[in-house]
């Protein structure tokens, strides 16, 4: 990529604030780290997502969680004030996430699953698909600048195996910034120190201080990041080589959706600059 040529463009899309760092906070480091631009969005304000505290207060705590992921690497962040739970792949939502993705003309979108067990998640998908194909139709809300070109779109990975199980076409060693990762997640301590360990009736105390609140989320939370490597060895040594293979510690997967363009030899000389930045 030349100097005069506009930086590459990441945008994930999620139905609450966090989902975007578990599913891709680490490619989103890599992609930063290289001078690249990363764009979040959570398509609700996250205001049920606790067993104690909710509404206004919890949504604008929560958003003040994303503003710390967003200043620290300098991504933008954006939450649509729309309540946790009530999700819809209607019109009006459809134009709001058209626009985001008109707006951060991406080279990359990533997003949920339609299989999932949570309806926002699904809804999210569905808003994504149907906004990425019409934010490219000039005619499509004429008033906003179309994109280009139709971005790549592909899924966060996820466990569900009906109807059919994740299949990983995209892993990469996220190995160089899982601090970077471990450390978006613990800003967003309403969640993985609070209302996650509540509603997956964790067995035990959630540490108190600092160091040990972190030592605690890597275990409870990023060793799925390490199971990835186990399950993709033969994708990571395809990408990457035997040699470089065998050190991966940690990685993430994600699946390219068939409603978008597929995989290009363009992009992925593209990903190739993001990939080679290492501390």
């Amino acid at each position: 990529m030349s100097e005069s040529a506009p930086p590459l463009s990441l945008l994930v899309i999620g139905a609450h604030p966090d989902d975007c760092e578990f599913g891709a906070g680490g490619l989103a480091a890599l992609w930063r780290r290289s001078g690249q631009r990363v764009t979040f969005v959570s398509l609700t304000n996250g205001d049920a997502g606790h067993h104690q505290q909710g509404g206004a207060p919890l949504a604008r705590r929560r958003l003040g969680e994303t503003r710390a992921v967003a200043e620290r690497w300098g991504l933008e962040y954006l939450v649509l004030d729309l309540h946790d739970g009530e999700l819809e792949p209607s019109l009006a939502n459809r134009k709001a996430v058209l626009e985001l993705i008109r707006r951060a003309v991406p080279d990359l979108i990533l997003t949920h699953r339609q299989h999932d067990y949570h309806p926002d998640h699904r809804a999210c998908a569905q808003l994504v698909l149907d906004a990425a194909f019409l934010a490219f139709v000039p005619n499509a809300y004429a008033l906003s600048q179309p994109l280009a070109r139709r971005p790549v779109i592909a899924y966060l990975h996820d466990e569900f195996q009906r109807p059919y199980p994740f299949q990983a076409d995209l892993v990469i060693d996220t190995g160089a910034v899982v601090g970077d990762k471990a450390e978006m997640l613990h800003a967003h301590a309403s969640q993985v120190y609070e209302w996650l360990p509540f509603a997956a009736r964790r067995s035990g105390p959630v540490p108190e201080g600092e160091a040990e609140r972190r030592a605690w989320l890597q275990t409870t939370y990023l060793d799925a990041d390490e199971r990835l490597v186990q399950r993709y060895r033969s994708q990571l040594v395809a990408r990457y080589g035997e040699a470089h293979a065998a050190g991966v510690r940690s990685a993430e997967a994600f699946e390219i959706s068939e409603y978008g363009p597929p995989w290009s030899a363009e992009l992925e000389e593209k990903l190739a600059l993001v990939l080679t930045v290492r501390p």
